[in-house]
């Protein structure tokens, strides 16, 4: 399901354009000094020459591994690094080879441009990759192809593999062309061929016209380098024929393991690079030229690099009253301080048989207090400046409030080697481990699963309405849902909320949370209300109906997301063909189940509005699940947004909850938005 973000206003009919600019946009502001600098050159440059050709950088197909990551905070850390070095050699070079990692999550990288694109041309058909590939993990690898460039991501050395199942034949235009057409097409193809094996680069491009006809084929053919000469024409000549079969049809393009071909009737070729031979006059202005680009890039480099350390500095007087040093002491002071020792002690001194789980940011540890308390240790990585605040604000947010729907802090320490966060031991672990398992889904029926749902909703009203101090918990799921011996839930992981006072309409903030629970209007412009919870619940609910895991939605299917699922059944009258299986075990003949699950998927779908104005407040939806004699307004449709745009903070996984697995899903920062891991 798509998202991403803009602080704009944005016209939501072509959502998923919009989608992919914010996430450039989101992305460039994590930039290094070098990268957003250079980025600036790219810009200038094209704005300054008029020479510049077409970077093709339309996405014409991208295939994502089934198999997920076998650690996805690792993997995600691997990947963004290949991404980083891949951009840097794309900068100098038409195409990247690299690996980061060790097995098994070691990943391996392929990226390259075709030969007539410019340099200027290939880095912007490269960052046109980085805003989407990302949303093929935390899974193992993918592909993706568009019309300039091409990357490959995998877990395994592929360089010298050159077909392969996936390998895919496109045909374009259905204009059906005339049989000279097809002769000269078929004899274009068959000396791209022969041509690219002449190249180094692999690379051939050529036009046929007959004579005294305007009949033209225009055809590209390209290699990946990593290929040996003789792989290469086994891969074209594969292409070739698999090409042929677009005809009589206008365009085809063939998207193999280690090449790429394509013919069309129209030219979509760039021009050929100046000659070296070109008048004096065409070498005086492009120098001309060059020392202007010199001059404007580096007068806006200066300003950037001053306007960033100027952002610093402002940042750091912001951030004044989260020393860490000022944050340990009021922790060590206060009577939530535990002693790094007692802790230590409670959990074998971290013995492995205690461990819970363990996600991007720390390992979670099961333990037993001196007075026979169990406990749930959160074991932070981090104990430095810039991961304080984070800390502070978890244990700031949960000690304030105190509901029978939410986890209780006992305490916490940071006056140790690594920082740890002291909860209530829940035994029954995260409502995910229940709902998305097939076995232990058959342990709660219907009528406990209704009352995780209004427990669930409880809480979050007792935060959004609270009098002392009004939360948005911005990371809804169900993974962050603890079950206690009885299987009552309560809310956990308060990492990234955030309070707001009732004076102000919304909270400007980073954008966070887990793909697949979102709120649109959030991911847009930033704006954070608690509305953002709600549509969170909404698609909660729904999960816990179906028993299907919105953010493992297919990501090949543009609305095939759980939100859109639900509504088209229940616009058909058909919802309980997506009851979660499980249920059925449950149902007896006198009993109301049906119509209460009907019910409460209304309810999620109410919460899951694209507008947010549209959504119930948290003690509305409450109501209306818990009443039974008042009929319900008719839900409007859900954001049919795609998660293959989201790059997202999609990738360094949070820590969903004090029982991280390593299959969390949650997201964080990659590269396009702030959005914070934990």
């Amino acid at each position: 399901m798509p998202i991403h973000s803009n602080s704009q206003s944005i016209n939501l009919f072509d959502l998923d354009s919009y989608v992919s600019k914010r996430l450039m946009y989101q992305k460039m502001k994590k930039l290094t000094h070098t990268s957003i600098i250079f980025i600036t050159v790219i810009i200038i440059s094209l704005l300054v020459s008029k020479t510049y050709g077409d970077a093709r950088a339309e996405i014409i197909n991208m295939h994502c591994d089934d198999e997920l990551a076998a650690d996805p905070s690792i993997i995600a850390q691997n990947f963004i690094r290949l991404m980083e070095i891949t951009g840097t050699d794309m900068q100098s070079s038409h195409n990247s080879t690299t690996s980061e990692g060790i097995e098994p999550n070691k990943l391996n990288g392929l990226a390259q441009c075709y030969g007539d694109l410019s340099t200027q041309d290939c880095i912007l058909c490269y960052a046109q990759i980085r805003t989407v590939f990302p949303s093929c993990f935390p899974r193992n690898g993918g592909r993706i192809y568009l019309d300039g460039c091409f990357m490959r991501i995998q877990n395994y050395s592929f360089y010298d593999q050159y077909t392969g199942p996936n390998d895919t034949t496109i045909c374009g235009n259905t204009t059906r062309k005339s049989n000279l057409f097809q002769q000269l097409t078929r004899q274009a193809v068959a000396n791209a061929v022969t041509g690219a094996l002449r190249n180094s680069d692999y690379f051939v491009r050529g036009q046929m016209l007959a004579s005294g006809s305007n009949h033209s084929v225009y055809v590209l053919a390209q290699c990946w380098k990593t290929l040996s000469p003789s792989s290469c024409r086994a891969c074209l000549e594969n292409a070739s024929l698999s090409i042929s079969k677009c005809l009589p049809w206008s365009e085809g393009r063939v998207l193999n393991t280690g090449c790429f071909m394509r013919y069309s009737d129209t030219n979509f070729l760039n021009p050929l690079p100046v000659s070296s031979s070109s008048s004096n006059k065409g070498r005086t202005v492009a120098i001309i030229s060059s020392v202007v680009i010199s001059v404007v890039v580096l007068t806006v480099a200066l300003m950037i690099i001053i306007y960033i350390k100027n952002r610093r500095y402002i940042t750091r007087k912001r951030r004044g009253s989260y020393d860490a040093e000022k944050l340990a002491k009021i922790l060590n002071d206060s009577s939530l301080n535990f002693k790094y020792s007692t802790v230590e002690k409670a959990t074998g001194y971290w013995n492995e048989s205690n461990k819970l789980g363990q996600g991007g940011f720390g390992t979670v540890y099961k333990g037993v207090l001196p007075d026979g308390r169990e406990i749930a240790v959160k074991r932070l990585y981090f104990n430095n400046k810039f991961r304080a605040a984070d800390f502070y604000n978890e244990v700031n947010m949960i000690s304030s409030v105190e509901h029978k729907n939410l986890v209780r802090l006992l305490g916490c320490s940071c006056s140790g080697p690594e920082s740890i966060l002291v909860y209530e031991y829940l035994p029954n672990m995260s409502l995910d481990r229940f709902i998305f398992n097939e076995i232990k889904g058959r342990e709660i029926g219907w009528e406990k699963r209704f009352q995780i749902i209004i427990g669930i909703a409880e809480g979050l009203v007792y935060l959004h309405e609270n009098p002392k101090i009004r939360i948005i918990h911005r990371d809804i799921k169900a993974s962050n849902i603890l079950l206690d011996f009885r299987l009552r839930p309560k809310i956990a992981d308060f990492g990234l909320a955030r309070s707001f006072q009732d004076d102000k309409s919304h909270i400007s903030t980073a954008i966070a949370g887990t793909l697949g629970y979102m709120a649109p209007e959030y991911i847009a412009h930033g704006q954070l209300t608690e509305k953002v919870d709600v549509y969170s619940f909404g698609v909660l609910i729904l999960e816990v109906v179906t028993g299907m895991e919105n953010s493992k939605s297919n990501i090949t299917e543009y609305t095939d997301n759980l939100p859109s699922t639900a509504w088209k059944h229940f616009k058909q009258g058909r919802v309980e063909e997506i009851f979660d299986p499980n249920l059925m075990m449950h149902i007896h003949p006198n009993i109301s189940f049906q119509r209460d699950a009907i019910k409460a998927v209304h309810v999620g779908l109410l919460c899951t509005q694209e507008a947010a104005s549209l959504r119930p407040s948290m003690s509305a939806a409450l109501k209306m699940l818990a009443k039974n004699d008042e009929p319900l307004p008719a839900p409007s449709k859900p954001p049919f947004i795609d998660e293959k745009t989201l790059e997202l903070n999609s990738i360094t996984q949070n820590l969903p909850d004090y029982y991280d697995r390593d299959d969390c899903s949650s997201v964080a920062t990659l590269s396009h938005s702030h959005f914070y891991p934990r």
